[in-house]
């Protein structure tokens, strides 16, 4: 593929020179705090001598919004529309938007999903009817905003059918179902630790509260019921933790178990108190860490003592804005995303370590391998193939299935494998890899897959084949793709590639759309 005269497109222009003259990714928004949020942040960045980054521009805004909010790329008329809107609220009326569409669930439902593991095959072993009712619960919580706290207590407490009662299914979605590995998952989960760090008497004592939760098998195929069975007896599990005959909380607290009350609900209903250490730091944390980047306590799944937030003061007035919102996740996700701290541009003033953890800049990262595929598929109109080990009925995928949506972790593709979506075999968000790798490179630059997409996308036909000269080619493309206007720089190179007379001028539009979605600036989040 002839490439050299576009080679300049490739790099993302705006990272290679922190301090220079304005850029297509930064505004001349000045940084005085917006919220809270800023208010700590810049004063924190402010005593390590640390200077923030500008404002990003619209353009920037538009696609991060997007792409963190409901995990996809916006069209190139919705970027339009956002760039020439000139109303002084845009970006909360955006945002504001975002949050209501059926995407947000999905894009949700997803990351929740990677974390109560659910996946119908080897080795969560949920089965197809199980994930498809447990996903479908959990993305409805989402959708209907669901406080945290009542989910969390909804997952806890449930007993029945795992295709008749969704929730039920946390308990079958690990690996091993002895009470202290039972107890081990609550604690990565809900609370961000890890209780196999933990003395055994420690983790001891909260098995205690699962040591009769009991699994029977029915007559229909795969169907498991998950109760409470008051007579169930303690005895040794096989990690060689014994459970202790009385039941005590992570916090050293005994706890009074009554015969003939579910020990769960005990625990539930100490967890979900807002004076708990962990339950509501852990969601803050979480949330934080998705939309910004980088955790308060980094990493998310490792809440320990000799492991302090970066802004205790900062982690502390999510917690208590949690708190007095009842748990309402869509209210945490909308006070971080109006801050100006969350809409700092991605190039930092320097290079600085203390920059990082707090919160100087927004971090640059890959785009996930589902949010990836989605993005290329949206600019080229096509579809991608699934499989899984299960056949259909069961794992039936429609052709236009994004995958955001998918609903089981075992149906997959070899861009979804390639890329480093998560096996959710672990519950840890680490398991997700966004590392690029060489092969990643060279299946983006030379795939038949990618270029196939390229050659039978509506871009190319409803800018090139309805004879628009090269300018508009290359600001619909740049919409489309990059979700900005290109720069008259950027303009120059495309009019002086489409008239040097080298290639034919469809040639030429799908040498374009190829050289944008190599770059750096369509594959990561900025």
């Amino acid at each position: 593929m002839p490439i050299l005269a576009l080679l300049l497109l490739v790099s993302f222009q705006g990272l290679a020179a922190p301090g220079v003259a304005l850029n297509p990714y930064d505004s001349k928004v000045d940084l005085t705090p917006r919220n809270a949020i800023d208010d700590l942040v810049f004063a924190k960045l402010e005593r390590c001598n640390v200077q923030p980054a500008a404002v990003c521009s619209d353009g920037v805004f538009v696609r991060r919004a997007f792409l963190d909010i409901i995990g996809t790329l916006p069209s190139g008329y919705e970027a339009k529309e956002f760039l020439l809107d000139r109303s002084s609220n845009k970006r909360s009326a955006l945002i504001d938007r975002l949050l209501a569409r059926d995407e947000f669930a999905d894009y949700w439902a997803m990351k929740w999903s990677d974390l109560l593991r659910i996946k119908a095959e080897f080795p969560i072993n949920l089965w197809p009817n199980a994930a498809q009712a447990y996903h479908r619960w959990v993305r409805t919580s989402i959708r209907e905003n669901l406080p945290y706290d009542q989910l969390v207590r909804q997952m806890l407490t449930a007993s029945g059918s795992n295709f008749r009662v969704p929730p039920v299914n946390f308990y079958r979605a690990m690996q091993n179902r002895e009470a202290p590995d039972i107890a081990k998952t609550v604690a990565l989960t809900f609370m961000g630790t890890r209780a196999d760090k933990w003395p055994k008497d420690r983790l001891a004592g909260m098995a205690a509260f699962f040591a009769k939760v009991e699994y029977k098998s029915t007559a229909e195929w795969k169907e498991e019921i998950v109760f409470f069975d008051p007579g169930k007896t303690n005895a040794p599990s096989t990690n060689e933790v014994t459970i202790a005959a009385a039941a005590v909380f992570p916090d050293g607290t005994p706890a009074y178990l009554s015969p003939d009350r579910d020990p769960r609900e005990v625990f539930a209903d100490w967890l979900i108190t807002p004076k708990n250490p962990w339950f509501t730091r852990n969601v803050a944390n979480r949330v934080w860490a998705w939309l910004v980047g980088r955790g308060i306590i980094q990493e998310p799944d490792d809440i320990r003592a000799d492991n302090p937030p970066s802004n205790p003061e900062l982690l502390a007035l999510l917690e208590q804005d949690l708190v007095a919102s009842h748990y309402d996740l869509k209210h945490l996700y909308r006070l971080i995303l109006t801050s100006k701290t969350y809409q700092l541009s991605s190039i930092a003033k320097a290079d600085s370590p203390e920059g990082d953890a707090d919160f100087s800049h927004y971090p640059l990262r890959r785009l996930d391998a589902e949010v990836l595929i989605d993005a290329l598929d949206k600019i080229t109109g096509g579809t991608e193939n699934y499989s899984s080990a299960i056949p259909e009925p069961f794992t039936f995928i429609p052709e236009n299935q994004r995958s955001i949506a998918l609903e089981d972790g075992s149906i997959t593709s070899s861009f979804l494998e390639m890329f480093g979506r998560p096996s959710r075999d672990t519950g840890l968000a680490s398991e997700r890899n966004n590392r690029p790798t060489a092969d990643q490179r060279l299946h983006l630059l030379n795939s038949s897959q990618i270029q196939r997409k390229i050659e039978q996308s509506p871009m190319i036909k409803n800018l090139v084949v309805a004879g628009k000269d090269s300018r508009d080619i290359a600001a619909g493309m740049y919409l489309g793709i990059l979700s900005r206007f290109p720069t008259e720089e950027e303009l120059k190179i495309v009019e002086g590639y489409f008239q040097s007379g080298k290639v034919a001028r469809r040639e030429a539009a799908v040498d374009l759309v190829w050289s944008l979605i190599n770059s750096a600036e369509f594959l990561y989040r900025h």
